[in-house]
């Protein structure tokens, strides 16, 4: 007998993930609490981080992409004084330093690393080598290279120094920048070498840290009397995840259209006069995200969500 599916279970929750669990693992968890047939979440966070991790259910997961493309907030700690294989609390110290840095030391290296910067990933990261990745080839001993790209980090600032072994730093980034990168550049510039000792992550595009649900408030509103509802009532529309793409509502026949994949005739004066990306909804439901050309909205992606 095969396995049960799940049932349909269609938009965003925004899980607040609890310390030393893999994204993974936190997805399956949430999957199964919400009995949803399909999930994904948008952007890995390692197991030592908390915070944002995004997590799409059904039609939802179609608009992932949009939300990995988002800028990302990190609010990290870093400890100076040692640098570790992993570049964060987990790792084992491979440079040591007595010297701590003073806060003008460091403030005077941020421009640095704010715009777009060369940064070299993590040995211990998903980057693909020669078709592995990088921390099962690290995990092995293996010697490898691997090559710094452009990356983008629009804030990277002090919020405070507690104490002359740590900082606290918040940042704001695009895809593919990695904070525990950040961390160890900076300790190799200023001399003190440093590691990232925890993270949490704030933001991801418009899911933000004061929406986020803990693992365990799940957990207690699946135990309530109207489980399901209650945890249904957490979920975020679809549409959540294309905060900043124009919307457009079209009639049903033109719903029927877009769904079966074919180009609509905007006209009338409620019709775009800009061209690129748009999302068309009827009756408040999300129908397609596609683009607009000279008065035409071609469907990109079609969502088959219940009108």
């Amino acid at each position: 007998m095969g396995r049960r599916k799940g049932t349909p279970v269609h938009g965003w929750l925004i899980l607040d993930k609890p310390q030393s669990m893999t994204s993974t693992h936190a997805l399956n968890k949430v999957k199964r609490l919400f009995d949803a047939d399909k999930a994904g979440h948008a952007g890995t966070l390692d197991p030592l981080a908390t915070g944002v991790l995004p997590i799409a259910f059904g039609e939802g997961t179609k608009t992932i992409p949009h939300v990995m493309d988002s800028v990302k907030g990190y609010r990290f700690r870093v400890a100076w004084g040692a640098e570790t294989d992993t570049d964060d609390a987990e790792g084992a110290a491979v440079k040591e330093s007595a010297d701590r840095p003073a806060r003008e030391a460091i403030e005077a290296l941020l421009p640095q690393f704010r715009g777009t910067v060369m940064q070299t990933p993590p040995r211990y990261s998903a980057i693909k080598i020669a078709g592995e990745r990088a921390y099962d080839l690290a995990r092995d001993g293996e010697q490898f290279d691997i090559a710094p790209r452009p990356v983008e980090i629009t804030r990277l600032e002090i919020v405070d120094m507690p104490s002359p072994d740590t900082c606290l730093f918040e940042a704001e980034c695009g895809k593919g920048t990695y904070v525990r990168a950040i961390a160890r550049d900076l300790g190799r510039l200023i001399g003190c070498f440093g590691h990232v000792a925890e993270l949490r992550r704030t933001r991801v595009g418009p899911l933000l840290e004061s929406d986020a649900i803990p693992l365990e408030s799940l957990n207690e509103l699946s135990n309530s009397a109207d489980g399901r509802d209650a945890l249904m009532r957490v979920l975020r529309p679809v549409e959540t995840a294309l905060d900043g793409i124009p919307a457009l509502a079209v009639s049903g026949s033109d719903a029927a259209e877009l769904k079966r994949g074919k180009s609509i005739i905007l006209r009338g004066r409620d019709a775009p006069i800009h061209s690129g990306l748009i999302y068309a909804t009827s009756r408040g439901m999300l129908v397609a995200l596609g683009e607009v050309e000279r008065g035409e909205l071609k469907p990109t992606r079609v969502f088959n969500l219940p009108l």
